[in-house]
């Protein structure tokens, strides 16, 4: 028994005439004869006197309609909520405190002008607890800094940064030749222990030798920016954070040539299927990327 004998059956029982049924399905009457002389072969039972017109059902077809109405209606709005899933979402996307208030805010604002009637749910997280996200399905897909990822999740590129500098102005590392030894005399203010700029800085002092003194950690480089300016210490972080309105009120120096550039990209579950509207997400945050004169 196929749902298309039974819908045409119903719809035959409903309007008493194969031909309108045929009309109202859009699809030959023959094709609705057959589905219903299959079904009646199928159940062992003649389901319409065909003798009378309009044709009616035998008390085996009323009882049949009864049952089989609901089941097709329910079939149809579960068809249409479906639909609807896959045009209006939710889509999840998951990214780290550096992105979400700047390049992430971008893709926010260029997809919801594009999709307005589609739901984002937006999370934040360190990169660690982004790529557990991603691996246990909890959201469609992160936005990190980071290639390396293992195996538990799938990396697409989508654009390299660099780290740098953030001090107050007129501050003495801005003059003079820069290096890690530097940096390292200074109170340093930098974001938590698990974030990824943190850890590499940790990584690459210990390979020299160094050691720094974090003053205040915070989990956001727009606070982190403004603890700087007023004197608290130096901060590095990624170029993504600053504005260029920033430089007013800050010194900001490249370290491309005393730390590694970092790749930023899409982490998703692999093998998962996404939504149209996550599908959708990608693809736009792709094409804004790979347009001339972006700018993370």
């Amino acid at each position: 028994m196929q749902l298309r004998e039974l819908k045409s059956f119903c719809v035959t029982a409903e309007v008493r005439s194969m031909s309108k049924a045929a009309e109202l399905l859009d699809i030959g009457q023959p094709t609705v004869s057959t589905h219903i002389q299959k079904l009646e072969e199928e159940l062992g039972m003649v389901l319409f006197d065909r003798y009378k017109r309009p044709i009616q059902p035998t008390l085996a077809g009323a009882a049949l309609a009864r049952l089989a109405g609901p089941l097709i209606d329910g079939i149809e709005g579960l068809k249409a909520s479906t639909a609807d899933a896959e045009r209006h979402g939710p889509v999840s996307v998951a990214s780290t405190p550096d992105i979400i208030p700047h390049t992430l805010l971008k893709f926010v604002t260029a997809y919801r002008d594009e999709y307005p009637h589609v739901h984002l749910q937006i999370s934040t997280g360190h990169r660690p607890e982004i790529l557990r996200m991603v691996k246990d399905g909890e959201v469609d897909l992160g936005i990190i800094p980071g290639a390396e990822v293992g195996p538990d999740c799938d990396f697409q590129p989508l654009f390299p940064y660099e780290r740098v500098l953030i001090t107050p102005l007129n501050h003495p590392l801005l003059d003079g030749e820069l290096s890690l030894e530097r940096i390292s005399q200074y109170d340093l203010v930098l974001m938590g222990p698990n974030t990824h700029t943190h850890a590499m800085l940790e990584a690459e002092s210990r390979r020299r030798g160094l050691r720094h003194h974090v003053v205040v950690e915070l989990d956001s480089m727009d606070m982190i920016k403004r603890y700087v300016a007023l004197g608290m210490g130096v901060s590095v972080g990624p170029r993504l954070a600053v504005e260029p309105e920033d430089e007013e009120t800050l010194g900001v120096i490249s370290l491309a040539t005393l730390l590694p550039l970092e790749q930023a990209g899409i982490v998703t579950q692999p093998g998962k299927v996404l939504s149209t509207p996550a599908q959708d997400f990608i693809d736009l945050v792709l094409r804004v990327t790979s347009a001339p004169g972006f700018v993370p």
